[in-house]
């Protein structure tokens, strides 16, 4: 069972079943008339927390800030609805039922003694103030894409060869004893021709694929300074002063 000055952490927290799974968060204890001991608390569960269960805290415990029940969370989840009226109290009727459905025996002298049952407690003295921080990171995108594509184009380029080419020379030499005999072998007079074939070089183009380098893509990882803006919600707390009727809680 917790104690009173558990309550505040109790309240608007987390409670977990017996496998810690979490059952939803406190919303309300309700306290014995006439110990004014915490006897039930109201658990705030189904979607988005639209509905509140009771479950008995005489062997719940406090762990840090959460509330353990010995309960399982679908115990806990179809447990009766039960009305509060509007002073805070549970009926006779409605804890019994409680009781009965928990398995926890009903003690008719204890039945007696506290009467009109439960009344819920919202400890005045101290509340929890929370406030958003902010908390900055990065996150690894696709910033966008680089490919490397090769493609052909044709320039032209002037190159100058030395080129070759015969040309005729008529050389002339006089009869001598030496060339005597090779004048003399022919006829003595007579119509004759000798061809000499002339020669000359041409340029020729040829091409030839020639490798001139290697081109790949690297990254470098460059730092920069960046600025970010958000909006961060905090609460704050302001005392109003009431009176209530006295020996009802102010809720």
């Amino acid at each position: 069972m917790i104690t009173r000055e558990q309550i505040p952490t109790v309240l608007d927290h987390p409670v977990y079943d017996t496998s810690g799974t979490k059952i939803g968060d406190a919303r309300h204890v309700f306290l014995d008339d006439v110990t004014g001991q915490p006897e039930w608390v109201s658990v705030k569960t189904g979607l988005f927390g639209t509905s509140e269960s009771f479950v008995p805290i005489q062997d719940a415990a406090v762990v840090e800030d959460q509330l353990e029940v010995p309960y399982a969370k679908d115990k806990v989840k179809d447990a009766p609805n039960v009305d509060v009226d509007a002073g805070g109290h549970l009926s006779e009727q409605e804890e019994h039922r409680l009781y009965e459905y928990y398995g926890i025996g009903w003690d008719a002298a204890w039945q007696a003694q506290t009467g009109t049952g439960q009344t819920a407690a919202t400890p005045q003295d101290a509340m929890t103030r929370s406030e958003e921080e902010m908390h900055v990171g990065t996150e690894r995108r696709e910033a966008g894409r680089v490919r490397l594509r090769k493609y052909v184009v044709t320039e032209e380029q002037q190159r100058t060869v030395p080129v070759r080419h015969e040309e005729v020379r008529v050389e002339r030499e006089p009869i001598t004893d030496a060339n005597r005999g090779d004048a003399m072998a022919g006829p003595d007079i007579s119509e004759a021709e000798h061809e000499v074939i002339l020669h000359e070089e041409e340029p020729v183009v040829e091409t030839r694929a020639v490798p001139k380098e290697r081109v790949r893509l690297t990254t470098d990882e460059v730092t920069e300074e960046a600025t970010v803006t958000g909006e961060l919600r905090k609460e704050r707390i302001e005392a109003d002063e009431e009176t209530g009727e006295r020996g009802k809680p102010r809720r």
